[in-house]
């Protein structure tokens, strides 16, 4: 006999566990699906800290998503009391014609946000773990910082079930299909009944549809944490911001401050095609030493020895931009995936999103650039094609 339930969440990282808190806390029937027990290292939604930013380089149109984002964290730190987010500023370096730049004072200056402009001398003066070349400058804006995504989503998973949900972990959804006015899961625990399914399954959304209707890609990235080899009291979180990095055109790496567990820092959509089950996550020596080699060119006392390091997996849309929506031809299968690298620091809002859809109500944010039907339409006014950027 089967399980039944108003709303059903398949998978339950960054947007699952914001999604089933915000339909617990509304009185909702909800059960939540993951086939392992979150937060977890297999997906998206790991690595100790992530980047929350305002002044959105890729589209002005993120800014409003992320400042109720920024009132939910903050919701969810103070209902959850765990630390989840640390605001050292945001600073934002390359070329001033290169897509990071234009893309954040854009933004910026859209939505009215504080921030400023740095010479490379005053980026060294200011920050001198950094060292930029004579013709970068940075943008920088005061309240950026960081997530710890793994407290993220225990705190919200804590909190729905407190409300009334119920989690199904180490349970993999392996297909749906439409059963009279809802639809039926099939699960490796059993069958389950529901009227409206959430997928936020990251990188194994893609088998959960088609790839006619939507075209997804994994791409496997990595995550590093340094010792600083000299001065590391420049490179705690009260002395030094996060930081984008466009070092050649179209090419960035991120970091972020030492919290406790060394510097961090990552190549963005640098990786190779892979799938979420047979990916290699083993980091060896030759990637380790590409990215000390490209710290010494622009953070030479980062580059000492390596504490950690970790894979991680994006969801990619061909034009880098999310996936938030009803399911093409089935309006009662919501997807919340394919953040394509910068999806988390939305979590919260993407929660709040998905919450208002399931119960059919209008959210108050422009969601069309996210439709999961653009595809198979005239192409997106975000693409980068139309001169945006990918991510940060």
């Amino acid at each position: 006999m089967s399980r039944r339930a108003d709303v059903a969440v398949v998978g339950l990282g960054a947007a699952g566990s914001a999604a089933i808190l915000a339909l617990a806390r509304r009185g909702i029937q909800v059960i939540g699906f993951d086939r392992y027990s979150p937060p977890h290292q297999f997906g998206s939604t790991h690595g100790r800290s992530r980047v929350i930013r305002e002044a959105y380089y890729e589209s002005p149109v993120y800014v409003p998503l992320v400042r109720r984002a920024y009132q939910l964290w903050e919701a969810l730190q103070r209902d959850s009391g765990q630390r989840l987010l640390w605001q050292t500023g945001g600073l934002m370096i390359g070329r001033p014609d290169g897509q990071l730049l234009t893309g954040s004072e854009r933004s910026a200056r859209a939505h009215g946000l504080p921030f400023e402009l740095l010479g490379a001398a005053e980026i060294r003066r200011r920050f001198p773990a950094l060292r930029p070349d004579p013709g970068e400058m940075g943008l920088l804006e005061p309240r950026a910082g960081f997530l710890d995504p793994e407290v993220c989503v225990s705190s919200a998973l804590q909190l729905a079930v407190r409300a009334g949900a119920v989690l199904d972990l180490d349970t993999e959804v392996t297909s749906w299909r439409r059963s009279g006015a809802g639809l039926a899961l099939a699960t490796s625990r059993g069958a389950v009944e529901c009227g409206t399914a959430i997928l936020s399954a990251g990188p194994w959304l893609p088998g959960l549809i088609s790839d006619s209707v939507i075209p997804l890609e994994v791409e496997r990235q990595v995550m590093y944490w340094f010792k600083p080899e000299h001065n590391p009291e420049m490179f705690l979180a009260d002395r030094l911001p996060v930081f984008i990095w466009e070092w050649e055109r179209d090419r960035l790496f991120y970091g972020i401050p030492d919290h406790g567990a060394g510097l961090k820092v990552a190549r963005h959509h640098d990786g190779a095609v892979a799938s979420p089950d047979r990916v290699d996550r083993t980091v060896g020596p030759v990637e380790i030493a590409a990215m000390r080699t490209l710290l010494r060119t622009r953070i030479p006392d980062a580059g000492g020895q390596p504490i950690d390091a970790a894979t991680c997996l994006y969801t990619n849309t061909p034009d880098h931009h999310f996936v938030l929506g009803a399911l093409p031809g089935e309006p009662r299968v919501l997807l919340a995936s394919a953040c394509s690298g910068h999806g988390f620091k939305f979590a919260s809002v993407i929660g709040e999103i998905l919450s208002d859809m399931a119960m059919g109500e209008v959210p108050a944010f422009d969601l069309k650039p996210f439709r999961p039907d653009r595809f198979a339409s005239p192409p997106n006014p975000l693409s980068r094609g139309a001169g945006e950027g990918a991510r940060g």
